[in-house]
């Protein structure tokens, strides 16, 4: 693990269980549905606002457009996608995705908590679920892309064991763009 990754982890600790997050408040439920669900609609906005924070401008387009890049039939069961969001008393709190890469491969997008609700392990709960359906579907291994000013995310992949496809060491600002890949077990 890079100094750079070292010093996240004994800033922010390791993320929590889906356990500690249960004990917390009311157990969370997982819903499948798209990605144009209206229920989505404030995590996305806050997502957007993040990006555009972090990024700013990308060749004077906001960073946010990302977000609108892929239909959204490709993260439905019919395109060997999903999309799925958290729910707790009631409310959305998380959410995240995946696409079809390849056969044999999935691309793992818009992993996202709710500001007011970060730190409780709904990330991971996420992450647990969409690697747990697509091992179901056959899939044998996850690929994803986070953004070098998301340590955060950074922290949590490698947390998972996805295998960095960069120099955690080199200069994430000019790499820009960080690779990941995991292996998923296969389905029982």
């Amino acid at each position: 693990m890079s100094k750079y990754c070292a010093a996240l982890w004994r800033q922010n600790g390791c993320p929590r269980t889906v356990d500690d997050v249960s004990a917390a408040t009311a157990e969370p439920v997982i819903v499948y549905t798209t990605s144009d669900d209206p229920r989505a609609a404030p995590l996305v906005e806050e997502l957007s606002r993040e990006y555009d924070e972090r990024y700013g401008l990308n060749d004077g387009i906001p960073s946010s457009v990302e977000l609108s890049r892929y239909l959204a039939e490709l993260f439905t069961a019919d395109h060997g996608g999903a999309f799925l969001l958290v729910e707790r008393d009631g409310e959305i709190v998380a959410g995240g995705a995946f696409k079809r890469e390849d056969a044999t491969t999935i691309e793992v997008k818009r992993i996202w908590t709710s500001s007011a609700h970060r730190r409780q392990g709904l990330a991971r709960l996420v992450m647990d679920e969409l690697e747990r359906e697509a091992s179901a579907r056959g899939y044998r291994t996850s690929h994803l892309i986070t953004g070098a000013r998301q340590p955060e995310a950074v922290a949590l992949y490698l947390g998972l064991g996805y295998r960095p496809l960069f120099d955690l060491d080199g200069d994430l600002e000019a790499i820009s763009y960080l690779h990941f890949r995991k292996p998923l077990p296969a389905s029982n």
